[in-house]
Protein backbone atom coordinates (compact mmCIF):
# COMPACT_ATOMS: atom_id res chain seq x y z
CA UNK A 1 0.00 0.00 0.00
CA UNK A 2 1.10 3.52 -1.27
CA UNK A 3 2.10 5.84 1.61
CA UNK A 4 0.02 8.55 0.03
CA UNK A 5 -3.10 6.24 0.49
CA UNK A 6 -4.82 3.79 -2.11
CA UNK A 7 -7.42 6.40 -3.50
CA UNK A 8 -4.62 8.67 -5.00
CA UNK A 9 -3.63 7.36 -8.62
CA UNK A 10 -0.72 9.43 -9.27
CA UNK A 11 0.96 8.95 -12.87
CA UNK A 12 4.16 6.60 -13.06
CA UNK A 13 6.94 9.09 -14.28
CA UNK A 14 5.75 10.74 -10.73
CA UNK A 15 6.95 7.37 -9.19
CA UNK A 16 9.85 7.01 -11.14
CA UNK A 17 11.18 10.40 -9.92
CA UNK A 18 10.72 9.68 -6.23
CA UNK A 19 12.64 6.47 -7.14
CA UNK A 20 15.53 8.35 -8.67
CA UNK A 21 16.00 11.01 -5.72
CA UNK A 22 15.66 8.28 -3.36
CA UNK A 23 18.70 6.20 -4.56
CA UNK A 24 20.56 9.66 -4.67
CA UNK A 25 20.14 10.96 -1.30
CA UNK A 26 21.34 7.04 -0.56
CA UNK A 27 24.65 7.55 -2.37
CA UNK A 28 25.18 11.05 -0.72
CA UNK A 29 24.94 9.57 2.88
CA UNK A 30 28.55 7.47 3.03
CA UNK A 31 30.13 10.57 0.94
CA UNK A 32 28.74 12.47 3.60
CA UNK A 33 30.08 10.34 6.76
CA UNK A 34 33.21 9.86 5.34
CA UNK A 35 33.77 13.92 5.03
CA UNK A 36 32.90 14.11 8.56
CA UNK A 37 35.43 11.66 9.58
CA UNK A 38 37.95 13.29 7.98
CA UNK A 39 37.14 16.33 9.23
CA UNK A 40 37.32 14.67 12.92
CA UNK A 41 40.49 13.32 12.16
CA UNK A 42 42.35 16.65 10.70
CA UNK A 43 40.36 19.29 11.99
CA UNK A 44 40.83 18.57 15.24
CA UNK A 45 44.87 18.56 16.14
CA UNK A 46 44.73 17.56 19.76
CA UNK A 47 44.80 20.73 21.10
CA UNK A 48 42.24 20.63 23.50
CA UNK A 49 38.64 20.74 22.42
CA UNK A 50 39.10 21.04 18.84
CA UNK A 51 36.85 24.32 18.75
CA UNK A 52 39.55 26.54 17.09
CA UNK A 53 39.84 24.78 14.34
CA UNK A 54 37.96 26.28 11.18
CA UNK A 55 34.42 24.05 10.34
CA UNK A 56 33.68 23.49 6.98
CA UNK A 57 30.88 26.18 7.11
CA UNK A 58 33.30 28.45 7.69
CA UNK A 59 35.89 27.95 5.29
CA UNK A 60 34.45 30.65 2.63
CA UNK A 61 33.21 32.81 4.99
CA UNK A 62 35.13 36.79 4.59
CA UNK A 63 37.97 37.78 6.89
CA UNK A 64 36.71 39.35 10.19
CA UNK A 65 37.27 43.10 10.16
CA UNK A 66 40.63 43.97 12.14
CA UNK A 67 39.69 45.05 15.86
CA UNK A 68 38.58 48.09 17.16
CA UNK A 69 41.00 50.30 19.23
CA UNK A 70 38.69 49.11 22.52
CA UNK A 71 39.63 45.47 21.04
CA UNK A 72 43.15 45.47 20.56
CA UNK A 73 45.74 44.12 23.35
CA UNK A 74 46.50 46.91 25.64
CA UNK A 75 50.65 47.24 26.03
CA UNK A 76 52.13 45.46 28.76
CA UNK A 77 52.64 47.96 31.56
CA UNK A 78 55.28 45.38 33.33
CA UNK A 79 57.77 45.56 30.51
CA UNK A 80 60.54 47.65 31.66
CA UNK A 81 61.59 50.19 29.14
CA UNK A 82 64.81 49.40 27.14
CA UNK A 83 67.08 52.42 28.51
CA UNK A 84 64.86 54.25 31.17
CA UNK A 85 68.24 56.52 32.20
CA UNK A 86 68.99 58.00 28.19
CA UNK A 87 69.71 61.13 28.73
CA UNK A 88 70.85 60.99 32.51
CA UNK A 89 74.28 61.91 33.28
CA UNK A 90 75.21 60.02 36.58
CA UNK A 91 78.45 61.32 37.86
CA UNK A 92 80.13 57.87 40.33
CA UNK A 93 82.74 59.39 42.74
CA UNK A 94 85.40 56.37 43.77
CA UNK A 95 86.48 58.25 47.29
CA UNK A 96 90.03 58.56 47.36
CA UNK A 97 92.34 57.09 44.68
CA UNK A 98 94.41 53.90 45.35
CA UNK A 99 98.35 56.06 44.45
CA UNK A 100 97.41 58.60 47.20
CA UNK A 101 99.77 57.79 49.84
CA UNK A 102 102.53 57.93 47.47
CA UNK A 103 101.74 61.57 47.14
CA UNK A 104 101.26 62.48 50.74
CA UNK A 105 102.43 66.29 49.89
CA UNK A 106 99.84 66.30 47.51
CA UNK A 107 97.22 65.71 49.28
CA UNK A 108 97.98 67.23 52.42
CA UNK A 109 97.69 70.51 50.80
CA UNK A 110 94.83 72.75 52.14
CA UNK A 111 91.85 73.57 49.83
CA UNK A 112 88.74 75.89 50.15
CA UNK A 113 85.72 74.08 50.99
CA UNK A 114 83.52 76.83 51.67
CA UNK A 115 83.05 76.62 55.23
CA UNK A 116 87.03 76.71 56.24
CA UNK A 117 90.09 74.68 54.51
CA UNK A 118 90.93 71.08 54.60
CA UNK A 119 93.05 68.74 53.16
CA UNK A 120 92.99 67.93 49.72
CA UNK A 121 92.33 64.50 50.03
CA UNK A 122 93.50 61.97 52.27
CA UNK A 123 94.64 57.96 51.73
CA UNK A 124 91.40 56.66 53.08
CA UNK A 125 91.05 53.39 55.39
CA UNK A 126 91.45 49.94 55.34
CA UNK A 127 90.67 46.82 56.89
CA UNK A 128 93.00 45.13 59.46
CA UNK A 129 94.19 42.78 56.69
CA UNK A 130 94.98 45.49 54.96
CA UNK A 131 92.08 45.70 51.92
CA UNK A 132 91.92 49.37 51.31
CA UNK A 133 88.92 51.69 50.98
CA UNK A 134 90.53 53.30 47.53
CA UNK A 135 90.73 50.18 46.15
CA UNK A 136 86.90 48.90 47.39
CA UNK A 137 85.02 52.06 46.18
CA UNK A 138 86.70 51.63 42.98
CA UNK A 139 85.43 48.36 42.53
CA UNK A 140 82.13 49.21 43.65
CA UNK A 141 82.03 52.06 41.41
CA UNK A 142 83.40 50.30 37.91
CA UNK A 143 80.16 47.36 38.65
CA UNK A 144 77.84 50.38 39.12
CA UNK A 145 79.17 51.77 35.99
CA UNK A 146 78.26 48.54 34.50
CA UNK A 147 74.87 48.09 35.82
CA UNK A 148 73.85 52.31 34.84
CA UNK A 149 75.00 51.96 31.26
CA UNK A 150 72.61 49.45 30.81
CA UNK A 151 69.81 51.37 32.11
CA UNK A 152 70.98 53.74 28.96
CA UNK A 153 72.81 56.55 31.72
CA UNK A 154 75.76 58.55 30.91
CA UNK A 155 78.30 57.63 33.90
CA UNK A 156 81.07 59.79 34.18
CA UNK A 157 83.80 59.00 37.26
CA UNK A 158 85.63 61.47 39.32
CA UNK A 159 88.74 59.14 38.76
CA UNK A 160 89.55 55.52 37.38
CA UNK A 161 92.50 54.75 38.82
CA UNK A 162 94.25 56.35 35.98
CA UNK A 163 95.96 59.53 37.66
CA UNK A 164 98.67 58.83 40.03
CA UNK A 165 96.71 60.76 43.30
CA UNK A 166 93.78 62.80 43.59
CA UNK A 167 91.32 64.79 42.64
CA UNK A 168 91.22 67.15 45.51
CA UNK A 169 88.08 67.37 47.22
CA UNK A 170 86.73 70.61 45.16
CA UNK A 171 87.62 69.37 41.53
CA UNK A 172 85.78 66.30 42.84
CA UNK A 173 82.77 68.63 43.26
CA UNK A 174 83.94 70.85 40.44
CA UNK A 175 83.41 67.76 37.54
CA UNK A 176 79.94 66.71 38.87
CA UNK A 177 79.05 70.28 38.44
CA UNK A 178 80.29 70.65 35.08
CA UNK A 179 79.28 67.30 33.40
CA UNK A 180 75.35 69.19 34.49
CA UNK A 181 74.94 65.40 36.96
CA UNK A 182 71.24 64.50 37.43
CA UNK A 183 72.94 62.51 40.33
CA UNK A 184 76.20 62.05 42.06
CA UNK A 185 77.29 59.66 44.57
CA UNK A 186 80.55 58.80 46.34
CA UNK A 187 81.63 55.43 47.59
CA UNK A 188 83.21 55.40 50.91
CA UNK A 189 83.72 52.77 53.50
CA UNK A 190 84.58 53.74 56.74
CA UNK A 191 86.87 53.56 59.76
CA UNK A 192 85.64 53.52 62.88
CA UNK A 193 86.04 51.49 65.66
CA UNK A 194 85.80 47.84 65.91
CA UNK A 195 82.25 46.41 67.06
CA UNK A 196 80.86 49.41 65.30
CA UNK A 197 78.36 48.45 61.93
CA UNK A 198 75.87 49.19 59.23
CA UNK A 199 76.24 51.69 56.55
CA UNK A 200 75.09 55.46 56.55
CA UNK A 201 74.46 58.04 53.52
CA UNK A 202 75.71 61.43 54.26
CA UNK A 203 73.59 64.25 52.83
CA UNK A 204 74.32 68.11 52.21
CA UNK A 205 73.43 70.07 55.32
CA UNK A 206 72.45 73.34 54.24
CA UNK A 207 75.52 76.10 53.70
CA UNK A 208 76.12 79.81 52.40
CA UNK A 209 79.52 80.78 52.64
CA UNK A 210 81.97 81.55 50.21
CA UNK A 211 81.94 79.33 47.48
CA UNK A 212 79.29 76.92 48.51
CA UNK A 213 75.49 77.17 48.24
CA UNK A 214 73.94 74.23 48.55
CA UNK A 215 70.23 75.14 49.38
CA UNK A 216 69.30 74.58 45.84
CA UNK A 217 70.50 70.83 46.34
CA UNK A 218 69.47 70.30 49.53
CA UNK A 219 65.95 69.21 49.36
CA UNK A 220 67.08 66.58 45.57
CA UNK A 221 69.92 65.56 47.86
CA UNK A 222 67.44 64.07 50.44
CA UNK A 223 65.27 62.57 47.87
CA UNK A 224 68.33 60.97 46.07
CA UNK A 225 69.87 59.90 49.67
CA UNK A 226 66.70 58.31 50.82
CA UNK A 227 66.33 56.22 47.93
CA UNK A 228 69.82 54.89 48.04
CA UNK A 229 69.50 53.72 51.48
CA UNK A 230 66.18 51.95 50.92
CA UNK A 231 67.49 50.39 47.75
CA UNK A 232 71.02 49.13 49.72
CA UNK A 233 69.05 47.97 52.56
CA UNK A 234 67.01 45.53 50.43
CA UNK A 235 69.83 44.47 48.11
CA UNK A 236 72.49 43.66 50.73
CA UNK A 237 70.90 43.16 53.49
CA UNK A 238 73.05 45.44 55.53
CA UNK A 239 71.52 46.85 58.82
CA UNK A 240 71.50 51.29 59.15
CA UNK A 241 74.56 52.01 60.93
CA UNK A 242 74.64 51.59 65.28
CA UNK A 243 76.77 54.57 65.84
CA UNK A 244 76.01 57.32 63.73
CA UNK A 245 72.23 58.70 62.17
CA UNK A 246 70.33 57.34 65.15
CA UNK A 247 69.40 54.03 63.30
CA UNK A 248 68.00 55.98 60.11
CA UNK A 249 70.89 55.28 58.10
CA UNK A 250 71.36 59.16 57.11
CA UNK A 251 73.64 61.66 58.04
CA UNK A 252 74.05 65.49 57.39
CA UNK A 253 76.76 66.87 57.55
CA UNK A 254 78.17 70.75 56.53
CA UNK A 255 81.85 70.10 56.50
CA UNK A 256 82.85 67.93 53.51
CA UNK A 257 84.01 69.69 50.56
CA UNK A 258 82.74 67.23 47.82
CA UNK A 259 79.27 68.38 49.35
CA UNK A 260 79.28 72.00 50.04
CA UNK A 261 80.72 72.93 46.57
CA UNK A 262 78.21 70.85 44.87
CA UNK A 263 75.54 72.57 42.54
CA UNK A 264 73.66 69.23 41.49
CA UNK A 265 72.44 66.48 43.84
CA UNK A 266 74.64 64.78 45.67
CA UNK A 267 75.35 62.14 48.32
CA UNK A 268 78.29 60.03 50.04
CA UNK A 269 77.72 56.53 51.44
CA UNK A 270 79.96 54.81 53.93
CA UNK A 271 78.86 50.87 52.66
CA UNK A 272 80.18 49.89 56.24
CA UNK A 273 83.18 49.58 58.33
CA UNK A 274 86.30 48.44 57.28
CA UNK A 275 87.78 48.04 60.72
CA UNK A 276 85.22 45.76 62.37
CA UNK A 277 85.65 42.09 61.16
CA UNK A 278 81.89 41.22 60.61
CA UNK A 279 81.69 44.23 58.00
CA UNK A 280 85.14 43.38 56.51
CA UNK A 281 84.12 40.15 55.80
CA UNK A 282 81.18 41.74 53.82
CA UNK A 283 83.67 44.41 51.87
CA UNK A 284 85.90 41.84 50.83
CA UNK A 285 83.99 39.77 48.97
CA UNK A 286 83.63 40.36 45.56
CA UNK A 287 79.72 39.11 45.69
CA UNK A 288 78.51 41.52 48.35
CA UNK A 289 80.13 44.33 46.39
CA UNK A 290 78.31 43.08 43.39
CA UNK A 291 75.35 43.44 45.66
CA UNK A 292 76.53 46.83 47.30
CA UNK A 293 77.06 48.37 43.23
CA UNK A 294 73.45 47.11 42.59
CA UNK A 295 71.46 48.39 45.74
CA UNK A 296 73.47 51.95 44.71
CA UNK A 297 72.41 51.92 41.47
CA UNK A 298 69.15 50.88 42.00
CA UNK A 299 68.36 54.25 44.19
CA UNK A 300 70.14 56.03 41.48
CA UNK A 301 68.00 54.47 39.05
CA UNK A 302 64.77 55.02 41.83
CA UNK A 303 65.54 58.62 41.86
CA UNK A 304 65.82 59.73 38.37
CA UNK A 305 62.47 57.99 37.55
CA UNK A 306 60.64 60.39 39.85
Amino acid sequence: MSYLGPDLDLPQPRRGRRRALTVAAAALVPGALLGWLVYATVGDDGGGSGEAAVRPSQANTRPAAPPTDDEKPSPSHSAPDSAPLAGKVVVVDPGHNPGNFRHTAEINRQVDIGTNRKECDTTGTSTNAGYREAEFTLDVARRMRTLLEKQGATVEFTQDGDRPWGPCVDERARIGNKAHADAVVSIHADGAGAGQRGFHVILPGKVAEGDANTGPIVAPSRALGERVAGAFVRVTGSAASDYVGDGTGLVTRQDLGGLNLSTVPKVFIECGNMRDSKDAALLTSGAWRQKAAQGISEGIVSFLRG
